[in-house]
């Protein structure tokens, strides 16, 4: 099982803040494929992944109890 977390627009597209999915063994680009998958109406063109709080390469190994941030671009005032 990995913990997956949605922020900002992606939060109000899923409908959903967070969801856990059975996972065995792959990488950030199969979750991420899942995700896209899953949501099309995703804008994944500028996203960040964060597994485990910490920005990853979509090669990184993803396994089984990781938490996994998907973070839209955030603009301030």
């Amino acid at each position: 099982m990995i913990h997956l977390y949605y922020f900002a627009g992606l939060k109000e597209t899923a409908g959903k803040a967070e969801e856990s999915l059975p996972w065995e063994a792959g990488t950030a680009a199969d979750v991420l494929q899942w995700a896209k998958n899953t949501y099309p109406a995703f804008d994944f063109s500028a996203v960040q992944m964060a597994v485990n709080e910490e920005y990853v390469l979509e090669t990184e190994p993803i396994k089984p109890g990781d938490h996994i941030a998907f973070i839209p671009p955030v603009s301030g005032g």
